[in-house]
């Protein structure tokens, strides 16, 4: 079955607008500027190997806060991202901790090979940090990166990250940093939103967090769709449907461990929701650990779908795929029946 794609919720107007960079956090929701940034800037204090590189994109990556605190240790490659990622993997061989940024599109598409071949070939101590992951952007399929976790996935070498805020941004950054090997991770930028904070959360690399209990459902969520499971687990609570939230941020590797042990937990059915095509990426990994496993609960997926997504405004675009916390209660109430 496949979610609800919900159409404009009633008594919401219909937004017809769209911004290349666009806000996720609602009106009123806590928020923090730049966590990356200013993350970067703090490890970058007692860490002199850290270098900031970007292409042509310092800004919206949040890395012109790094290249303002040392512009010594910061390099703007140019609209060349092939280039990039080949500097930034020479830079690894003599010692130095690259963090490279652009979009995500641009490096799960355009610079593919090149990461491929000199820096996960080669192992190199590579983070690449991108903005603009899954559906985040309203521009349409030139910079909705929907495939950028299956593609890194399918990387050998290469850990993969997906954070859900500030705190998870913050914390990812410093994980990732002292990670040693290629790393990938999504990035959150702007005024992110504050959400993690209120559940005694702390980012691990390689592991997942359990954020509420639930009787009736188990969400596994990554990214933005954490926040948005969480939200939808608020909304469910008036219909007396406990909903369980398992927040997994580290796509690889994966926490089969925790991922297994609360999915063999009777009676639940079991959703996993992520800001990425359903092809490749956290619903394809954690169906086929539970299968292995010999683990078979009723099992859902949301996910956009495969194809290429409209232009417009960010909420029209997430009610009309099924990924706003609206959409996912309702597609969990309809399976539940």
């Amino acid at each position: 079955m496949k979610p609800v794609f919900s159409p404009p919720t009633p008594g919401k107007p219909r937004l017809t607008t769209s911004a290349m960079i666009a806000s996720i956090a609602a009106e009123g929701q806590a928020t923090k500027p730049a966590p990356f940034g200013h993350a970067l800037v703090a490890l970058a204090e007692g860490r002199p190997d850290i270098v900031g590189m970007t292409a042509d994109l310092s800004k919206y990556t949040d890395l012109h806060i790094f290249a303002k605190a040392y512009p010594d240790r910061f390099y703007q490659m140019g609209m060349a991202e092939q280039i990039l990622f080949g500097a930034a993997s020479g830079l690894a061989s003599e010692g130095f901790t690259p963090f490279a940024t652009t979009y995500a599109v641009f490096a799960s598409r355009r610079a593919y090979d090149f990461i491929h071949q000199t820096i996960a070939e080669e192992d190199r101590d590579v983070k690449i940090v991108c903005a603009l992951p899954g559906l985040t952007s309203g521009y349409g399929p030139s910079h909705q990166a929907a495939e950028d976790l299956a593609l890194f996935r399918a990387m050998p070498n290469m850990v993969v990250v997906d954070p859900c805020d500030a705190l998870d941004t913050e914390q990812a950054t410093a994980a990732i940093a002292a990670h040693k090997g290629p790393a990938y991770m999504r990035l959150l930028r702007g005024n992110v939103p504050l959400v993690l904070d209120a559940y005694d959360y702390r980012f691990e690399l390689g592991k997942a967090k359990l954020l509420r209990d639930g009787p009736e459902v188990l969400v596994i969520s990554s990214g933005i769709l954490t926040m948005r499971a969480l939200e939808a687990a608020k909304l469910l609570e008036a219909d007396k449907i406990g909903v369980a939230v398992l927040h997994c941020p580290t796509i690889k590797p994966l926490d089969v461990a925790t991922i297994e042990a609360e999915a063999r937990r009777s009676g639940r059915l079991v959703v996993v929701a992520e800001n990425h095509t359903e092809i490749g990426g956290l619903g394809e990994a954690v169906a086929r650990h539970l299968m292995m496993a010999g683990v078979h609960p009723t099992f859902r997926h949301i996910a956009l779908p495969d194809a290429f997504m409209a232009a417009g405004a960010l909420p029209t675009l997430h009610d009309r795929y099924g990924i706003s916390a609206e959409a996912i209660s309702a597609s969990i109430k309809g399976w539940l029946g």
